[in-house]
This record gives structure tokens, C-alpha cells and sequence, in this order.
């Protein structure tokens, strides 16, 4: 008898232990308070989206008599919908060239930072040499000076070198704003990786270039293309160092394009910009929808370690 309540007593914990590990590794539900929050912050941004999307296909007149939410109580406003808009935006503001436009400028801006950062991120994070701990700083110390103030600098030296307005400028100026954060947030994923890894290879006689694109360059794809997603989404949709350094013409990139050609030609067009703006909308949507696991794993490991 004492010896099956001694069992007794001493399968209870196990069992307690069992059950509450168990509800530990389950997520727990989110209370009413932030389900309300959560709402809350969802309604008030998808529904000014849903009204610029409306608007977008709206003619003229009833974009500038009414309101987009009018079309639920007006069943005869939806017959009166189309895509003359983005048709219109696309063709007669030159939405087309100035697409390829901003391909041309957002693909060399993302992939060379990348490129050059992931070289400085693996010698910060496996190299030793003198003023290493100094020089990272140094460099991470750049993300909080405001780019603006390098402006007129910048765009006197492109004066001289008579490359203002041209695609190279914009390249060089986006490659060295977005030089800072790409090395911050490589060398702090590279310091994740296991050392042993690195070590082996050390023995083994493998060079640094060796162990760069063998090992770690591999290992590194989700901080990669983590920062492939965000400078690709911030060049793309830049508007400030594309007018300064590129500015109206037959170099315009599409945010450019939908400032001068849509504001400026069809005044208060809402109808044309709206139109223009989902446009300029879908390239990012789809690069960010394809590469989002890689963006939360990348940003995640490189905010843990450093």
C-alpha cells in the first residue's frame, strides 16, 4: 500500500511536468484586448487601401463629385467602373519606360551593396586585424545620420564628374546609404554560424575566399535575402535621391513619373494617380510575397547576436 501511493505521489509531477511542457510549446491565445487592438490597427489600415483601390477604377466625375464609399449605396456607380484609368496612367504618363526605368535602378542598387557588404560582414565577424571592434562601430554608427545632409555634397561631386542625372549616380548614392544597415545585419547573422564550422575549414586548409563562398556565403541566404527585400522595396519606392539625382527625363523612375507626368498634367486626377500607384504596387507586392520567410528569419537571427 505505501509503496503504490509513493508510486502514485511520485507519477504525479511527471504528469504535471508533461502537461505543462505541452502548453508551453503551444502558442497561447491572444486575449480580447489585443484581438480589439489587432482589429482595430487592420481596419484603419485596409481601409484607406481599399479606397485608393476603388478610386483607381472610377471615372473622372464621380472620383471628383463623391466619394468612394458612395459605391455601396449606389448600385449604378459600379457599372461605371473600368480600367481606362490604369490604361490612361500607362500610356499617356509614361508609366511604361519609366517602369523599366526603375528596374534599371533598383536591381544594380540592391544586389552590389550586397555584394561588398557581405565581404565587409565576414571580415568583421571572422578576421582579426587591428581597429575591427572600431571600424564596425564606425560603420554602424552611420544608420542614424540622416542621408539629406549628404545631398548637396554628393550632388557637387556628380556635378564635376558630369554623371548628375544618370543612372550611376542614383546607383552609387543608394549603394552607400544602404551600405551601413547591410553590414550590420550580415555580420550579425555571420556571428550566429557555429565557429567549429569555420574552424574545420581553417584546418583543413581552405583560404578565406575558400570558406566565404563555400560555407558561409551558403549559410547566409536568409540574412541575403532578407536585406534583398528591403533595400529592392526602399530603392523602388524612393522618391527623394531619385529627383535629386536622377530628376524628370528620359531617366525617371515610376515614383518620378507619377509626381510629374499624373500631379503635375492632370492636376487633381486623383482617379490617374490612385491608378498609377497600384501600378507602381504590384512588382514589390510580389517580390515581398515570394521572399517573406526569408525576410522574418533573416531580420530575426541578425537582432539576437552581434
Amino acid at each position: 500500500m505505501t509503496s503504490t501511493q509513493t508510486t502514485m505521489a511520485a507519477a504525479t509531477p511527471t504528469e504535471k511536468t508533461r502537461k505543462r511542457a505541452s502548453r508551453e510549446g503551444q502558442p497561447q491565445k491572444a486575449g480580447w484586448f489585443a484581438r480589439i487592438v489587432v482589429l482595430t490597427l487592420c481596419f484603419l489600415w485596409i481601409v484607406p487601401v481599399v479606397g485608393l483601390f476603388l478610386t483607381s477604377f472610377r471615372p473622372r466625375d464621380d472620383a471628383n463629385e463623391t466619394g468612394w464609399w458612395t459605391l455601396f449605396w449606389t448600385p449604378s456607380a459600379w457599372s461605371r467602373l473600368s480600367f481606362d484609368n490604369y490604361v490612361t496612367a500607362w500610356n499617356d504618363a509614361g508609366l511604361d519606360i519609366a517602369f523599366v526605368n526603375t528596374l534599371a535602378i533598383a536591381l544594380p542598387a540592391t544586389f552590389i551593396p550586397i555584394l561588398v557588404a557581405a565581404f565587409a560582414a565576414y571580415a568583421f565577424a571572422f578576421m582579426e586585424f587591428p581597429g575591427r571592434n572600431f571600424l564596425f562601430l564606425a560603420v554602424v554608427s552611420l544608420l542614424v545620420v540622416p542621408n539629406y545632409i549628404a545631398f548637396v555634397p554628393i550632388l557637387r561631386i556628380y556635378s564635376d564628374l558630369e554623371i548628375a542625372g544618370t543612372f550611376p549616380a542614383v546607383w552609387l548614392a543608394h549603394i552607400g546609404f544602404g551600405m551601413s544597415l547591410a553590414i550590420y545585419i550580415l555580420r550579425n547573422y555571420m556571428a550566429t554560424l557555429p565557429k567549429s564550422l569555420i574552424e574545420s575549414a581553417k584546418i583543413d586548409g581552405a583560404s578565406h575566399f575558400q570558406t566565404f563562398f563555400r560555407l558561409v556565403l551558403p549559410m547566409s541566404v536568409p540574412a541575403l535575402a532578407a536585406f534583398a527585400i528591403f533595400q529592392f522595396l526602399w530603392v523602388w519606392n524612393d522618391l527623394l535621391v531619385a529627383l535629386i539625382f536622377v530628376g524628370p527625363g528620359d531617366n525617371a523612375p515610376i515614383t518620378v513619373a507619377l509626381r510629374n507626368n499624373l500631379m503635375g498634367q492632370a492636376g487633381a486626377g486623383q482617379h490617374l494617380v490612385t491608378a498609377g500607384g497600384f501600378i507602381s504596387m504590384i512588382l514589390p507586392i510580389i517580390v515581398f510575397l515570394f521572399m517573406q520567410r526569408f525576410f522574418v528569419r533573416g531580420l530575426t537571427a541578425g537582432a539576437v547576436k552581434g
